[in-house]
């Protein structure tokens, strides 16, 4: 009960597939020269956390935004239109792959990707986003209607070491959301509170 007809459970079985998909376009991607750095859940479970079953994303300068989508594309992914003005996306089969040029209306740069560091994703190399910008990032994204902590509490525990912590805090102070979520850390005893 609960099984594929192969044995494998569903969520295991997507798990599996976002991987593939976020192999081949990251090998899509390394092969335009297009810099890039793999961002979102995957960075976070490169790094140690739980494998992400949502989607892939990775971070790119908006003036590379159309080479890497038609690149993609060529590899037989397929475009789709979306409304938001600070990314694009693919799909890899079922399987979405989110491009990312402005999260939270900060534009990507090559500081950002120089930054970024090398890592072995499901046994490939391909530059991962610092913990630090991963964090600042989703912490940059909560907001009135968006402040569900709970997905990312998991995350935050896991990669509690290698997070500047003092770092985010000054990055995200204009966000009374990423306070509340850092207090709530430091409340939990994850972080140390002294620099809220």
């Amino acid at each position: 009960m609960g099984e594929t007809s192969i044995g494998i459970e569903p969520s295991q079985a997507a798990a599996e597939s976002l991987l593939l998909s976020l192999k081949r376009a990251a090998a899509v991607l390394e092969e335009t020269g297009v810099p890039f750095a793999l961002a979102g859940g995957f960075a976070a479970y490169a790094r140690g956390a739980a494998q992400s079953t949502h989607d892939v994303d990775f971070v790119l300068r908006e003036s590379d935004v159309d080479t890497a989508q038609q690149a993609l594309v060529a590899a037989g992914m397929r475009p789709q239109e979306c409304p938001e003005n600070w990314l694009a996306k693919v799909y890899d089969g079922d399987q979405l792959i989110d491009l990312i040029f402005a999260p939270t209306s900060r534009p990507v740069d090559d500081e950002l990707l120089g930054r970024a560091e090398m890592m072995s994703v499901a046994a490939v190399r391909m530059p991962v986003l610092r913990a630090d910008d991963m964090v600042v990032m989703r912490l940059l994204a909560f907001s009135e209607t968006a402040c569900d902590f709970s997905g990312f509490l998991h995350v935050c525990r896991a990669l509690r070491e290698q997070v500047d912590w003092p770092r985010v805090a000054a990055e995200t102070a204009e966000s009374p959301y990423a306070y509340a979520f850092l207090a709530l850390l430091a409340r939990l005893g994850v972080i140390e509170g002294d620099f809220l």
